[in-house]
């Protein structure tokens, strides 16, 4: 008999949200608090009335569903009725107020205060001496001003949650996001939406143009693959590192290095076909193992970007995955809640601005044990909560990070374990 498999991301998980804490509610007062109430003239410029659900109560609201995993909306008006939330004190509301407010809430307004919340949390990243940053970005920011990788997503299939989605048919894709996240602080810098699910990571090549300026290093996955963006990338003073098509087309100039482990080349790529640009690059060549790793970057000079840097850097490019793999799995964004498009960006905005507080608190641990940020699993670090609420309870912990830090929680996982040992990395512009 065949039965009929169910998507795991539409499978409820808990049946009731987790306990509130005081310790992590005041981290998340201190930093996003300031951003909410910064955006209330803007609020009011959009005609929004102060009603019951005000703009510092939807966002206390989404944050608490968020940290506290909150399984339903029925569950959240439950919780609005009778716990203070974060900044706001408990109010009464129906469910049916709440659904609706949910779907026409400006997403605007979620998206206005992560933007205000990012510059505050990329100097806290700068204030954090003790944790190592890895070599291949020590030389890259020593060259570039940003550097980020870019990649898009599909949003899972709707389903049915709420009544806004009697009408919609079930399978139907809610959308696509494109991702821009700085390699560095690994922050989300700039995001954007389609309704057209099906569309190509190409039709946000314009949105990734007009981001980039001067002193940009973009990282980008095959789907970004277009000579004539590539042209105009480095028109501006940008450059790029992507990996290699196999049936690219080439024309050797110069060969930098060539040793069993590493090619490094200068060539003419392309064929000028239907009136593509023909573009001066560099192929790295990188063999780990028994396999041949190729890619190609608009830096011309290996002592700006060594080869085995610019294999490193592109390895790193991953991290995008992971937070992907984080906002989607493990914080519910393939769970929506809404089949409103504001609804959905909503949802996906409030996602990325809890998964940056998340990144906050993960660099913080890794600050705090000297370990590079990599090495903190941001997953076992929102699972261990729970664990910090319980000894917070019991009075045997007063600070996450702390509690997170200490030899005795090792056990929870918030440290990644190390397979086998990493080689340094080799810097040289010509390796032997």
């Amino acid at each position: 008999m065949n039965k009929k498999k169910k998507n795991p991301d539409h499978v409820r998980q808990r049946n009731q949200p987790s306990a509130s804490n005081e310790a992590i509610e005041k981290r998340l007062n201190e930093l996003v608090k300031p951003a909410v109430f910064s955006q209330l003239t803007y609020y009011r410029a959009l005609g929004m009335r102060d009603r019951i659900l005000t703009l510092p109560l939807m966002i206390a609201a989404i944050l608490t569903i968020l940290w506290r995993q909150v399984p339903s909306v029925r569950e959240l008006t439950r919780m609005l009725n009778r716990e203070d939330l974060l900044w706001c004190q408990a109010v009464q509301v129906s469910q049916q107020s709440l659904s609706e407010r949910l779907l026409v809430f400006p997403s605007a307004l979620f998206e206005r205060v992560y933007k205000e919340l990012l510059p505050h949390l990329m100097a806290r990243w700068e204030q954090r001496q003790k944790r190592p940053v890895p070599a291949a970005i020590q030389v890259a920011r020593g060259q570039f001003s940003q550097i980020w990788a870019v990649d898009g997503s599909t949003l899972e299939a709707l389903f049915r949650k709420i009544g806004s989605l009697e009408d919609r048919p079930t399978g139907t894709l809610a959308g696509k996001m494109c991702l821009v996240i700085d390699l560095v602080r690994q922050l989300p810098v700039e995001l954007w939406f389609s309704e057209a699910a099906q569309a190509f990571d190409t039709n946000f090549l314009p949105n990734v143009l007009a981001l980039s300026g001067e002193k940009t290093l973009l990282l980008l996955d095959r789907g970004f693959y277009d000579f004539t963006f590539f042209a105009q990338v480095m028109a501006k003073g940008a450059h790029f590192i992507t990996r290699l098509k196999s049936n690219a087309k080439l024309r050797v100039i110069q060969r930098l290095t060539t040793t069993d482990a590493v090619r490094d080349l200068i060539v003419w790529l392309g064929t000028g076909q239907n009136g593509a640009p023909i573009l001066k690059v560099r192929i790295v060549e990188v063999r780990f193992g028994q396999t041949w790793y190729r890619y190609v970057t608009s830096v011309l000079d290996p002592a700006v970007l060594p080869p085995f840097v610019v294999a490193d850097l592109y390895r790193r490019r991953w991290r995008i995955e992971d937070a992907f793999h984080t906002a989607k799995r493990l914080l519910n964004l393939a769970y929506l809640w809404t089949g409103s498009l504001n609804g959905i960006q909503l949802q996906i905005w409030a996602t990325w601005l809890f998964y940056a507080v998340l990144v906050d608190l993960g660099d913080d641990i890794a600050d705090e044990m000297s370990l590079p940020f990599d090495s903190v699993s941001l997953e076992m670090v929102f699972r261990g909560l729970y664990h910090f609420v319980q000894a917070f309870h019991r009075g045997h912990a007063t600070d996450p990070v702390a509690f997170f830090a200490a030899h005795e929680n090792r056990d929870l996982g918030v440290v990644k374990a190390q397979r086998k040992k990493i080689p340094k990395l080799d810097l040289a512009p010509f390796p032997i």
